[in-house]
């Protein structure tokens, strides 16, 4: 009978280690699915974030070219200006 009682208490312990380990294997699985769900957010404002930079960086290149062709504009008119002064000297 005492050998029925333990491996009955034997069973008992192992059906409670049982349940702990599924209680702590759902609250870990519930802690990860957290941490994917955070990480989909972060993936989504890092997305948005990166839209937006670039929109901006296309932006900045254009105002790059019409600088570059305003600068060349002037550059010429520069130049034509010593043109003249220099026809001028003469």
């Amino acid at each position: 009978m005492a050998a029925g009682l333990e491996k009955f208490s034997h069973l008992e312990d192992k059906i409670y280690r049982t349940v702990e380990l599924c209680k702590t294997l759902k609250q870990e699985k519930e802690n990860l699915e957290r941490e994917i769900e955070r990480a989909r957010e972060e993936i989504a404002e890092l997305a948005a974030e990166k839209d937006i930079l670039k929109k901006q960086a296309g932006r900045l290149l254009e105002d790059r070219e019409a600088m570059r062709l305003k600068v060349e504009a002037m550059l010429d008119a520069i130049a034509m200006l010593e043109l003249e002064a220099e026809s001028l000297k003469k």
